[in-house]
């Protein structure tokens, strides 16, 4: 039996666009120039508070509170607009697909996202059933802590050891291994491969079917 905890935003589905339109309204709102596409990116994973002091290069204070503030406002009319686009990546339905239908693997979702957000997603994709154990930026501290991970293991009683963590960020892969879990980056995300080699993965996929060998899948 194995755990597999997918990241959400740059691993499951492609939410850069939306993510950094969020920003850019927030920061406008604040009287801040907006931040360059590749910073948004790079801050991807985080949450928010996190993230946006990030991006500002100051500690959190009150100024990054309203922006968190801002940002959830914009993000929840932004996706709750019919034309609101958030792809999945080319592949992973047809792996969650058959990893769903694999007695012996346990899924599941640790995320930057809030609560509100991963659920509406699941529910919108038919994939709440599907994904038995998440946690989000609502209910854990900020990765790269381990307890998103740590949190979902006790959820199913799994041990960390047989846990496999996918992700595109640095702080999905530096999460996985402060749990003890094994460590995979994903190519088609936001970081770049050589950066998620310097965060330590134990392994890099270039798409999503290259998982199964990781997995013990023929």
């Amino acid at each position: 039996m194995r755990l597999l905890l997918f990241d959400c935003d740059g691993t499951l589905i492609d939410s850069a666009a939306v993510i950094h339109a969020c920003m850019e309204k927030a920061f406008a709102e604040e009287g801040f120039s907006a931040p360059e596409l590749a910073h948004t990116k790079s801050i991807i994973g985080l949450t928010l508070d996190f993230a946006i002091a990030r991006l500002l290069q100051r500690k959190i204070d009150d100024t990054v509170h309203r922006l968190v503030r801002s940002y959830k406002h914009h993000s929840t009319q932004m996706r709750d607009a019919e034309d609101c686009e958030e792809p999945f990546y080319e592949g992973i339905w047809e792996l969650l697909e058959t990893l769903a239908a694999k007695d012996d693997i346990l899924l599941g979702v640790v995320t930057g996202k809030s609560r509100r957000g991963l659920d509406k997603l699941l529910h919108q994709h038919g994939l709440a059933k599907t994904m038995i154990a998440t946690r989000t930026a609502d209910e854990c501290p900020s990765k790269p802590n381990p307890a998103m991970v740590l949190e979902c293991c006790n959820d199913t009683g799994m041990d960390p050891s047989r846990t496999i963590v996918v992700g595109d960020a640095i702080y999905d892969i530096e999460m996985a291994r402060n749990a003890g879990a094994t460590a995979v980056g994903v190519s088609w995300g936001y970081a770049e491969v050589r950066q998620l080699h310097e965060a330590g993965a134990h392994h890099i996929v270039r798409e999503p079917a290259d998982l199964m060998p990781i997995i013990g899948i023929d």
